[in-house]
């Protein structure tokens, strides 16, 4: 009673507080009716989900692990060459572009990028006569784990060798001069100055791929290639669209959320930022002057490298142009699906803007009414407890939330809202990232003219804080919008011919083997992500990794 008075007294004294505890209390509805959902469904005949742990459940965990484990070491390893080459050639040519294109694979859908991989790949794609070739045989395609491997990399590589420049460039210049003095070679250099930088930042960035690995849905489901390729996120989506089997998927979840929840904590042990900030520093001057072998070697990593990440991206787009776009655009389908993705992720944006806002200034608000003293358990909550919601995968929500409004009524029908607030909750810890800066920054400035002149409420955020936010707000939502465009997690689930987003209608056209449709599809949705992310970019001034 004693703290349920107390929060009254802040809510009423303070709008910002307020506005944070109610978002606060939507998220926590929104993961609580989930887990809710599965131990409502779980104790109403527990024997269910014991029996869901047989030897099939284990086979899916172990493969589940396995890729991780092989996505992460092939993501991660090559990332510190290749960072490496980038750190020591800071004159390369092409070097921006490297690392903008880098950037790029976290605009992609991960569906648009499984295409992609299997336009270059696939057992008819452009490099099938090539493969066979070599194998004399005829190239049975990359569906199964090669599939899941090559695009986990596709995706991860770049975000690991943006970390690791990041660690390199935090080396003091100091110690650049001393080796140049001293004509420290490349070993060495790399034994005493560069080793020491990349060791202490690898657990953290092995850690977060191979959490993005482990959780990883939509490359699994489309390039998984059937039960000896499943992870336990498809698992629970099959089981739960195809079998219809509620005590199964409330075993699989739940492993689920243990292995999820074993490898935060072991995140936050390691000091990983699980929002996978890449932001880059200005590059310090480097006093490097590389050998010829070196830099030959170098250039030719790169090259790789860049090839490596380009190739789908190109895929994507030459097979996208072959498709027959004008047909496409004019398909009711299409168009429908379009406005439905259009609109969704406009309101999930919307939402995912509100919510950040709201706990970034009860955040700040808090901490003013503080002072000096230490945290209270509610600044605390909505200080760090906004960015645990990725510990609960889309995936995982969407189960919970199926078994239990399938008690109430046609699951189907709440599709939208769904889609809507499960994507809003999961961009929300990257909107807080681009708003609570300027905002706090603001506050700095103005919370003492905003007290002596009483300007407060609606008022003060009209006339103080909105000039300010108007940017950042607007870099949150088309970031936002971007992720939700692109999500197949949670549509997968609740969609129907009633309700189709783009990513949907996408898969439900490689499921049909219409591939020159799903290409077509792929190129829209892939520039509509991109342009998104690219405007994210241009109003956050470097709000994504450059």
């Amino acid at each position: 009673m004693r703290g349920s008075a107390s929060v009254l007294r802040l809510t009423t004294a303070n709008p910002r507080i307020a506005a944070g505890i109610v978002a606060l209390t939507a998220i926590a509805i929104l993961i609580g009716g989930a887990f809710a959902g599965l131990i409502v469904e779980g104790a109403r005949e527990i024997s269910g989900p014991l029996s869901a742990f047989d030897s099939y459940l284990f086979r899916v965990m172990r493969f589940t692990l396995w890729q991780a484990l092989l996505s992460t070491a092939l993501s991660v390893v090559p990332a510190i060459f290749v960072a490496r080459a980038l750190s020591r050639h800071p004159s390369f040519p092409g070097r921006s572009l490297i690392l903008r294109l880098f950037a790029v694979p976290l605009a992609l859908p991960a569906i648009v990028a499984a295409l992609g991989v299997l336009a270059l790949y696939g057992r008819a794609g452009y490099f099938a006569d090539v493969f066979s070739a070599v194998a004399g045989q005829n190239w049975p395609g990359i569906y199964g784990l090669s599939g899941i491997l090559v695009a986990h990399v596709f995706f991860n590589l770049p975000l690991a060798t943006r970390l690791f420049l990041e660690a390199l460039d935090t080396v003091p210049a100091d110690q650049w001069r001393l080796a140049s003095q001293l004509g420290m070679g490349a070993r060495p250099a790399f034994r005493l100055i560069e080793w020491p930088a990349l060791r202490a930042s690898l657990p953290g960035v092995a850690g977060l791929v191979f959490m993005l690995c482990i959780t990883s849905f939509t490359i699994v489901l489309t390039l998984g290639g059937g039960p000896r390729a499943t992870t336990l996120e498809v698992a629970i989506y099959q089981s739960l669209r195809f079998d219809f089997d509620p005590a199964r998927a409330v075993a699989l979840t739940l492993l689920q959320i243990a292995l999820t929840v074993a490898v935060v904590f072991a995140l936050m042990r390691l000091g990983a930022n699980i929002t996978s900030d890449a932001n880059l520093p200005v590059a310090p001057r480097r006093y490097v002057s590389a050998s010829k072998p070196e830099t030959t070697f170098n250039t030719v990593l790169l090259i790789i490298a860049l090839l490596f990440v380009a190739g789908p991206m190109l895929a994507t787009v030459i097979a996208g142009l072959d498709a027959d776009l004008v047909r496409l655009a004019g398909e009711t389908a299409v168009r429908q699906a379009t406005t439905t993705s259009i609109v969704l992720a406009t309101l999930s944006a919307l939402l995912s803007a509100a919510l950040a806002l709201s706990l970034v200034m009860a955040r700040r608000a808090l901490a003013l009414r503080r002072g000096s003293g230490r945290k209270t358990l509610l600044e605390s909550v909505v200080d760090t407890g906004a960015s645990l919601v990725l510990v609960v995968p889309p995936i995982v929500i969407g189960a919970g939330w199926f078994v239990l409004l399938r008690h109430f009524g046609d699951v189907f029908a709440v599709a939208p809202v769904m889609v809507v607030t499960v994507n809003a909750v999961m961009a929300m810890p990257f909107a807080i990232r681009a708003v609570r800066p300027a905002h706090d920054a603001a506050s700095e400035r103005h919370e003492r003219l905003c007290a002596q002149l009483g300007i407060g409420g609606w008022n003060r955020l009209r006339l103080v804080e909105w000039p300010v936010l108007r940017r950042p707000l607007m870099t949150a939502f088309a970031f936002a919008m971007a992720l939700s465009l692109g999500d197949l997690g949670v549509i997968a689930l609740f969609g129907s011919d009633a309700v189709q987003t783009l990513p949907y209608l996408l898969l439900a056209r490689m499921g049909s083997y219409r591939t020159d449709d799903a290409a077509g599809l792929a190129l829209l949705l892939g520039l509509l992500c991109l342009a998104l992310m690219m405007l994210a970019d241009r109003l956050g001034k470097g709000f994504l990794p450059r």
